[in-house]
């Protein structure tokens, strides 16, 4: 193996006669393989090369080296892996869920790239180009002309070709002869032009030179007080000159909208004198309320709660519309009632419970149709506290005032004013009507309806021809104490009297709840006495409702934050429920006996059902959208899956039913779920005989039959 370094040196004489040595890496690779001899090229006077020439030269600083390190072979095996790929890459696999390392990297590096256009001329794509530019005949010719090749292989062939080539006419060369050229794409020429500039011209003028003046003042507080007032001034009569240009643009924008709407409102009257009119708007509108309140309407008509197939014990409330009113929003909502016919449409009652707070009211008809504005508005003097429909005859509505006056309203009257009302000679209450309920017409076929007052009566009073007569049927007497001596002449003190309800199967049984937390058992025959009374609360009852199915059950909610759920014939309650916070309002459930909801001042709606749980709500939600706000009462619908809400704020919110609330019991196999109103008592008495004693039920209900009028029934 040669020594690296080592380069062989060749001598060649000079005219001096010294000789000089020639490297042979100086010298063509060509002569020196040949021995420098070849006859073809030719190197000047160079010399012959002698063997003494070729011979090495060694440097001095050079490697030594013996035989067998000099013909010892070194293997290097030369791989395409590149040294400077990374190893460790690793990606993310969706499918495993985890980073994976990639086992196979790309080694190529790529040192230099070009894309170029040239087409193979054999290829059919370049035969296409050339038949393109050169035409079909050239293209002919190009591909029977005989390549070198082919020539070199057969010389005779080459010749007779010569003979026939000579015996054949040449064709005409020229101008129409030769063909198309081809364009060379990178020849192109620059172009340039010359721009006229424009001149530059100076251009010098004389001024006057700016007048200076020196002046000195002494400054003190008062004099920069009086400089910042005269500026406030003319600041504040800036203002009023905006501000009366602000006035007089909108006078006249008023003006306009005015002539504006004296000639819309022609056109409107006109619409209006027509009730076929009025009714062809009403439905034009509901129908654009319909599309505006699209999903809201679907989810009343078809939502349910899927979650309530994995919670058995759970439900929960779908807010749905919510009913504003502008004139409405700093009255609170004082009671609600439903149609009775129309099930789509109820009525709202707005005033205020703030003694000092005491200004107009009004109530409103409401129809789920149209939620954006009310049917019909009627506005009163005073605060409408409560509200009742005919369950006959659905245009009668029966109102009380917080002036203790009561009136009879046909809310399909035009002219919104009162078919009946009480005034002071005919029997008005002294304090504020809490409730008012309509009951079976008497013996002479006249419309009646009941009302409750604090100031401790309670009046029936009944519409005979266009008069509204009065009678009164309890007086709410609180009982003495027995510390108080019988000193004088004694007085009767009576109760407020907050709250009725009456019996559904029995109507002439009535229980009344008052500001004192006590409920009486009442009956329209006597009046001078009640048949009993229960120490319900602590503070004012402010709802009592007779269970919708069972004739011996009621319900009652306080102030005290406590609901409670009494049988007539006991003392104690069966069930007590602490809310948390004072409730105000309490309802049973039109479709079963075991359901009741409840609304409290903290803005919460409980629902509740015995046959599920006797000792937790099913669905405890807040639906009021701001803090702070109270929820007055709830009522339910009699055919639908909602609840209507009312606050202190005027708002009135429609609520869903989820699956779980509204759940019929189960039913073992084979057998067929029991309906009507004796099922619903058979439920609830069967969950009541869990929790009354049987001894002592046997004892009240003996004790019941003999000193109550009210037939007892044993559980």
């Amino acid at each position: 193996m040669p020594v690296k370094g080592a380069e062989k040196k060749t001598t060649q004489p000079v005219a001096g006669g010294v000789p000089t040595q020639r490297r042979l890496s100086q010298l063509p690779r060509q002569s020196i393989i040949t021995g420098f001899r070849d006859d073809d090229q030719d190197f000047g006077n160079m010399p012959d090369l002698s063997d003494e020439a070729l011979r090495p030269v060694r440097p001095d600083d050079q490697l030594k080296l013996t035989d067998a390190e000099l013909n010892e072979e070194h293997t290097r095996i030369l791989t395409a892996r590149n040294p400077q790929a990374a190893e460790n890459i690793v990606r993310f696999s969706y499918k495993d869920r985890t980073f994976k390392p990639i086992p196979q990297v790309d080694q190529l590096a790529v040192h230099f790239q070009l894309d170029g256009n040239l087409i193979h001329r054999d290829s059919e794509e370049g035969k296409r180009q050339l038949v393109r530019d050169i035409g079909e005949q050239a293209l002919g010719e190009v591909e029977t002309t005989p390549t070198k090749a082919a020539v070199t292989e057969g010389e005779p062939t080459t010749k007779e070709g010569e003979d026939e080539d000579e015996e054949k006419p040449k064709k005409p060369t020229g101008p129409a002869g030769k063909g198309k050229k081809l364009t060379n794409q990178f020849n192109f020429s620059e172009r340039a032009s010359q721009t006229y500039n424009n001149p530059c011209r100076d251009r010098e003028t004389f001024v006057e030179q700016t007048p200076r003046s020196v002046f000195t003042d002494n400054v003190s507080q008062w004099s920069i007080f009086d400089a910042y007032n005269e500026d406030f001034d003319q600041q504040q009569k800036a203002k009023e000159k905006e501000h009366k240009k602000v006035a007089v643009k909108k006078d006249d924008e008023r003006k306009k909208k005015f002539v504006v709407a004296e000639q819309t409102g022609d056109d409107m009257a006109k619409l209006a004198r027509s009730k076929s009119a009025s009714i062809s708007l009403k439905i034009l509108e509901r129908m654009i309320n319909q599309n505006t309140f699209d999903d809201i309407a679907q989810d009343f008509k078809y939502w349910e709660d899927a979650a309530d197939e994995y919670r058995e014990q759970e439900g929960s409330l779908l807010p749905l519309w919510i009913f504003q009113y502008d004139l409405t929003k700093k009255l609170a909502c004082t009671n609600l009632a439903w149609n009775t016919r129309y099930t789509d449409l109820f009525a709202v009652s707005f005033g205020s419970y703030d003694f000092l707070k005491q200004s107009r009211g009004m109530f409103l008809i409401y129809s789920l149709k149209n939620p954006s504005f009310p049917e019909n508005i009627f506005i009163t003097d005073t605060g409408v506290m409560c509200l009742d429909f005919h369950p006959n005859h659905p245009n009668l509505l029966a109102c009380g005032f917080y002036d203790g006056s009561v009136a009879v309203y046909n809310i399909a009257d035009e002219y919104k004013r009162p078919k009946y009302q009480s005034t002071a000679r005919n029997g008005k209450h002294t304090d504020p009507v809490w409730q008012v309920r309509w009951q079976k017409d008497d013996l002479d076929g006249n419309l009646n309806f009941y009302s409750i007052s604090s100031d401790g009566r309670i009046v029936c009073w009944t519409l005979v021809k266009s008069d509204l007569m009065y009678i009164d049927v309890v007086q709410l007497k609180l009982e003495k104490p027995a510390t108080e001596p019988d000193e004088g002449i004694p007085l009767a003190t009576l109760g407020c009297g907050t709250c009725f309800d009456f019996n559904k199967q029995q109507d002439y049984l009535f229980i009344a709840g008052t500001e004192e937390g006590k409920i009486h058992k009442c009956s329209k025959s006597y009046n001078n006495q009640f048949l009993d009374t229960f120490d319900a609360h602590h503070m004012a009852v402010y709802a009592v409702r007779w269970n919708t199915f069972h004739p011996k059950i009621f319900i009652s909610c306080s102030a005290d934050w406590t609901v409670k759920i009494w049988d007539i014939n006991f003392k104690d309650p069966l069930f007590v429920y602490d809310l948390g916070s004072a409730v105000g309002d309490v309802t049973w459930a039109p479709y079963s006996s075991t359901v009741f909801a409840a609304c409290t001042a903290d803005g919460k709606v409980y629902v509740f059902d015995l046959n599920v749980n006797k000792y937790e709500p099913l669905c405890e939600q807040i639906v009021v959208q701001k803090k702070r706000t109270k929820l007055t009462h709830i009522v339910f619908n009699q055919n639908f899956p909602i609840i209507l809400v009312g606050d202190d704020r005027g708002n009135i919110t429609s609520l869903k039913l989820s699956p779980n609330l509204r759940k019929k019991p189960k039913v073992k196999k084979g057998q067929e779920a029991p309906e009507g109103p004796e099922a619903e008592n058979a439920k609830l008495d069967k969950i009541l005989a869990l929790i009354r004693d049987p001894d002592d039920t046997k004892n009240k209900s003996i004790s019941a039959q003999q000193t109550s009028t009210v037939p007892a029934t044993t559980s």
